[in-house]
């Protein structure tokens, strides 16, 4: 069955707005756990302008799930992987000047850096996933670097404007996880997904893991944590 791995990296960009120590990511994480989510994840950016190096440190003694850290393909970013060991890293692209993600990794441009950081992460005890989007060449690739599963890049598919070109985009998704499976990646997902757009996806099947983090937090705002998260596991168990 599915699970939900909640991305407190909202919970820190409110506390950096004023620079203070509330509200706190590792709180949150903890009762997003109580509440159902089996993973935690956190993007720990090179800027740093949300997720903090203690943030990072302190969730890894008090995770009880899963933490994933999604982290570019850096010399430091793989130090501090290696230091701190989670249990899973998510490498992802990264730039200075967007405001998130804004798609997937290119695998097939960055061939040989990718494949020598999975290596690196791998030996060091680490599973790996490649953020990649649902294209079925960059899939190939990922799964010639040695990755242990992807995480479908799902933007296009959240911010399609109308049902046409969401069925185009859950198609492409939905090839893009049969393949996986077929040479034997794991397949995880993310990226916009919402309370509305996450039933068609979940319905598809096949995804093990959704990352799921603004759409909760800004709930959370309204009902509360515990309740946004329960709610949102609930969609994705049942859909």
């Amino acid at each position: 069955m599915a699970k939900l791995g909640l991305n407190v990296d909202h919970i820190a960009t409110v506390r950096q707005a004023r620079g203070g120590i509330q509200p706190d990511p590792v709180t949150a994480a903890a009762l997003g756990e109580l509440a159902g989510a089996e993973g935690i994840t956190i993007h720990l950016r090179e800027d740093r302008r949300h997720i903090q190096d203690r943030d990072l440190e302190i969730l890894r003694r008090t995770v009880k799930s899963k933490l994933n850290l999604e982290m570019a393909a850096t010399q430091e970013m793989v130090r501090i992987a290696l230091k701190v060991k989670p249990e899973q890293v998510t490498l992802v692209p990264e730039k200075r000047q967007e405001l998130t993600t804004e798609g997937g990794l290119d695998v097939i441009l960055n061939a040989k850096l990718i494949t020598d950081t999975v290596k690196r992460l791998r030996d060091g005890g680490i599973v790996v996933s490649l953020f990649v989007d649902p294209n079925q060449e960059q899939i190939k690739a990922a799964n010639k670097t040695g990755a242990d599963c992807i995480e479908i890049h799902t933007g296009a598919y959240a911010e399609a404007g109308d049902w046409n070109s969401q069925e185009r985009e859950l198609e492409a998704i939905d090839t893009g996880i049969k393949l996986a499976r077929k040479v034997g990646l794991g397949v995880n997902a993310g990226h916009g997904l919402n309370y509305v757009n996450i039933k068609a996806l979940a319905a598809l099947g096949g995804i093990e893991e959704y990352n799921i983090g603004h759409s909760i937090i800004a709930r959370a705002m309204l009902v509360g944590l515990d309740r946004a998260v329960k709610d949102m596991v609930e969609l994705i168990k049942y859909a």
